[in-house]
């Protein structure tokens, strides 16, 4: 038995960890397309941009680990197809690996800043290691930056820029930058605390076109919708980004914003499997499809993965987590709000929201359904029992402080 998986990112490596970790003893490939060791990408954003980590901090594992666990690592390659009917990956060399069960970690890429200019010099993306030395390196030389998105991989290129002592605007389409992930009432606390440390935001506002400096091919500002100009040498596009599913679609596998797969991460082709960002997983607990962007879902999904190939019933059941760092400001997340972050109908803030050391709570019909936890430590599982618990919570008890989170919903 053959098990090909395709991507080199912290899903794929978490997948053949997890099957040589459950007893799998048949061959196990792991197809990689850039030339680096499998590595996580949060530090891209954090710690390394800044230089305060190595680079082999963010390796999934050390080059012997593969050896020593019979995988089979191809780095450098590139799977080009699928042929579902013969059972192969097709690599860009047109060499084919075959096999029994496939998984599918090919992640998610940036999408592009669709205006004129966005093809000049000094306008980057932000998805790899390499991506990361090259930005750095762009900060280092730049005396203004414009980060263009106000998501969360914006935010944190825009502390690490602002700490590196750049002057920084971030263009926000929104009202506030996280209003869709946090809403109205919460967002604010971001939005502070990036102001609090100079950082420019233009609200309510599109880029119209990047223009050229005095060279002609080098980045020297954003023009806004409303005509108004921010001058920079260097231009972030941090506007989301897009599951890689261009080879799933090819082989006609089932996609919907994601390859779509059931509670085990079986795709439409049972002996298909996908995790990780490019994975659209139906949730128990939730009763619909998820797609789900962050570390969290790459480091726990591919257990269950192993698990499905190895023949156990183990859904994937485990609520969405993400955290971040900014500035002095460090957040975990554990929840969900809905398709449109609106599904809740009261928040509860407990701590003091002026010294950001605060746990926020987003309710429905009394229920807690996701929360927050900034500067506050040791509570994000007490927010997890929370959720899962699904019972009505006084919420007089949720506001104090003074209640600690794990005796309530008991």
């Amino acid at each position: 038995m053959t098990v090909v998986v395709v991507g080199g990112g912290l899903a794929g490596a978490r997948t053949v960890e997890h099957l040589r970790g459950g007893g799998y003893e048949g061959r196990l490939v792991l197809l990689a397309q850039e030339p680096e060791l499998p590595y996580e990408r949060p530090p891209l954003s954090k710690g390394y941009l800044q230089g305060q980590e190595p680079r082999e901090h963010s390796r999934v594992h050390d080059e012997s680990w593969y050896a020593a666990h019979d995988v089979e690592l191809r780095l450098g390659v590139t799977a080009a197809e699928l042929d579902l009917g013969a059972r192969d990956v097709v690599d860009a060399t047109g060499a084919r690996h075959g096999f029994e069960h496939l998984v599918l970690a090919t992640g998610s890429q940036p999408r592009p800043l669709d205006v004129p200019g966005a093809a000049l010099d000094g306008v980057v993306t932000l998805r790899t290691l390499d991506d990361s030395d090259r930005l750095r390196a762009a900060i280092d030389r730049a005396r203004r930056v414009v980060v263009v998105g106000g998501g969360w991989i914006g935010l944190e290129v825009a502390a690490a820029a602002r700490t590196a002592g750049r002057e920084v605007a971030v263009v926000v389409r929104g009202a506030l930058p996280l209003d869709r992930v946090l809403g109205p009432e919460t967002a604010p606390l971001f939005a502070d605390m990036h102001r609090e440390h100079g950082v420019d935001l233009r609200l309510r506002a599109d880029v119209a076109e990047v223009v050229p400096d005095g060279s002609g091919s080098r980045a020297g500002g954003v023009v806004l919708a409303d005509g108004t100009l921010l001058e920079a040498d260097l231009v972030v596009a941090a506007v989301g980004a897009a599951p890689r599913t261009a080879l799933a679609e090819r082989a006609g596998l089932a996609v919907q914003d994601g390859v779509v797969v059931d509670q085990h991460l079986r795709s439409s082709v049972p002996h298909v499997l996908a995790v990780g960002d490019v994975a659209r997983a139906h949730h128990p607990f939730y009763g619909t499809h998820l797609r789900v962007e962050h570390w969290d879902n790459a480091q726990h999904q591919p257990a269950t993965a192993a698990a499905t190939i190895l023949g156990r019933d183990e859904p994937y059941t485990r609520l969405p987590y993400f955290y971040t760092d900014q500035h002095d400001l460090g957040m975990e997340y554990v929840g969900w709000t809905g398709h449109d972050g609106r599904g809740y109908d009261d928040v509860v803030v407990r701590g003091d929201v002026g010294a950001r050391e605060v746990v926020v709570l987003w309710l429905r019909a009394g229920r807690v359904v996701a929360g927050m936890n900034v500067n506050v430590w040791d509570v994000n599982d007490d927010i997890r029992a929370l959720v899962e618990r699904r019972v009505t919570v006084d919420r007089a008890a949720l506001a104090d402080a003074s209640v600690p989170l794990g005796e309530l919903g008991r």
